[in-house]
């Protein structure tokens, strides 16, 4: 079965129930049923393509907008709106998209229509007549359903192609693991560009019944009360988020009583986020983990298994290796390695790239995720480090996030990222950037002083940069290869 085939059984199974709900309307199955047709009729009437682009805002209509390029048969490419204009062009010509349906509202907002393909908007589509009946286009399961584009770590983004059984493997294998129920009700505000808003935040809805509140701009007082005022039983966002709802004053105890389960993914949690939200909401933070090759779920930590700290079990059909980098060889239990996964959430390839999409597989066929890590023996995964980000000093290994914990647990520091320098004694060096907490000040030499009570010797950051604001992605991840380049002008001035 594919994802036309399996929204809209899922969806006339529940025409009568709210499943969607944004910061304009709500949206019953029947809503999303109607308004797909509507949309299916117009891609095949204006669009020859295989792939159609995705251009709008974390809203319902975004899910009623992807189920009416599948049910037309045709491949969905969601752009980020983050991205500079350029950027966002080249992955509309990369993908071969000669038509994207965008909101006016957002395009107004990016200042700038964009260029490559017949743009039609949302606003001018009239979605209150009825559509002519239709059932899904047929293909299979191996067939390509979305191209999701990675910022990647160097160079152009690149698009990773998710087939129909990715993302309906990921589905199941979250609601499996995780538990979700039709009385669940989710909280979204990740961008529906994203893996995790396409497959948790807006299949696993329209598929599993459970419903979902979505509002377009992150704001931590605003979630709060979201959360209080629709009973959300899940709330799904990233590090930086949780600690937004940490900095708003209004956001209270009270207005979490409904949440069952928090989740962070995206980027490592920082302890200190987690341990300050338990105290102040009373609510564990559960990390997850996952790529957008991964479609992108493969671990959620559960708050029963009281291994905080882990990115908990995988879910169930994903396997794992744990490879020595250099060698290839296979580590034991709790030993450090490169993470690689299969199982059959894991991406079809990159497109346009058959040289990079072998070269992301082992020999084994396990996915390379570049991740460095370990498996205790009751089969819980601790993420410590990116392989190209690890750095040797003195012949040791070490793994920024280590001292990044160390950093951020400093009460003066909001975040930090830490790179390496190059050191003709050691080999590397590590130094750290800092951004610190509003009103707070602290001098280097005492975050020096921090990390070296609490380090071994060689972890310990050579210099220690406080800077104004870190480089971020849009997703809000620190980017060490900005630092990189930071350090790199640093050193010529």
């Amino acid at each position: 079965m594919n994802l036309g085939w399996a929204l809209t059984l899922a969806l006339s199974k529940r025409a009568g129930r709210t499943l969607m709900v944004d910061d304009m309307r709500s949206y019953r199955g029947v809503d999303l049923l109607v308004a797909g047709m509507h949309v299916a009729a117009m891609v095949e009437a204006k669009s020859s393509s295989a792939r159609v682009g995705l251009l709008l805002p974390t809203t319902g209509a975004f899910g009623a907008v992807l189920y009416g390029v599948m049910l037309a048969g045709r491949t969905a490419v969601p752009l980020n709106y983050l991205l500079e204009q350029e950027t966002l062009e080249y992955c509309i010509r990369d993908s071969g998209c000669d038509l994207v349906i965008a909101s006016r509202k957002l395009v107004e907002h990016l200042g700038c229509e964009p260029r490559g393909a017949r743009v039609v908007y949302l606003e001018d589509m009239d979605f209150r007549s009825v559509p002519v009946p239709r059932w899904p286009v047929c293909s299979g399961r191996d067939e390509t359903a979305v191209v999701l584009y990675t910022s990647g770590t160097s160079g152009r983004p690149k698009g990773v192609m998710l087939t129909h059984g990715n993302l309906l493997s990921n589905v199941c294998q979250m609601r499996d693991h995780v538990g979700f129920g039709v009385d669940d009700r989710l909280l979204g505000v990740l961008p529906q560009f994203h893996s995790f808003g396409i497959t948790v935040l807006t299949l696993l809805p329209m598929l599993r019944g459970c419903s979902v509140v979505y509002t377009a701009r992150f704001n931590g007082a605003r979630v709060a009360e979201l959360i209080a005022k629709h009973g959300a039983t899940v709330y799904i966002g990233i590090p930086s988020m949780f600690g937004g709802i940490l900095a708003s004053k209004s956001a209270k105890r009270e207005q979490f009583a409904s949440v069952r389960l928090a989740i962070s993914g995206a980027e490592p949690l920082p302890g200190d986020i987690r341990d300050r939200f338990l105290e102040r909401f009373g609510i564990p933070i559960c990390e997850g983990y996952g790529l957008t090759e991964t479609s992108p779920v493969t671990n959620v930590l559960l708050p029963e298994d009281n291994k905080f700290g882990t990115v908990g079990r995988s879910v169930p059909g994903v396997r794992y290796r744990v490879v020595d980098p250099e060698t290839g060889r296979d580590l034991g239990v709790d030993e450090d390695g490169e993470l690689r996964i299969s199982g059959p959430n894991v991406m079809k390839g990159y497109l346009n790239l058959p040289e990079e999409s072998a070269a992301a597989f082992d020999e084994l066929g396990y996915f390379r995720t570049g991740d460095i890590g370990r498996i205790d023996p009751e089969g819980f995964v601790s993420i410590t480090g990116r392989l190209k980000e690890m750095l040797i000093v003195g012949g040791e290994n070490v793994f920024p996030r280590e001292i990044e914990e160390v950093l951020n647990a400093h009460p003066a520091v909001h975040a930090s990222g830490v790179v390496g320098r190059e050191d003709p004694v050691r080999g590397e060096v590590p130094v750290g950037f800092v951004e610190l907490e509003d009103g707070e000040s602290v001098s280097d030499d005492v975050l020096v002083r921090w990390c070296r009570e609490r380090l071994a010797g060689y972890k310990v950051p050579k210099h220690i940069e406080i800077v104004d604001a870190l480089p971020r992605n849009p997703t809000g991840k620190v980017l060490r290869r900005e630092l990189k380049k930071r350090l790199g002008e640093m050193a010529k001035a």
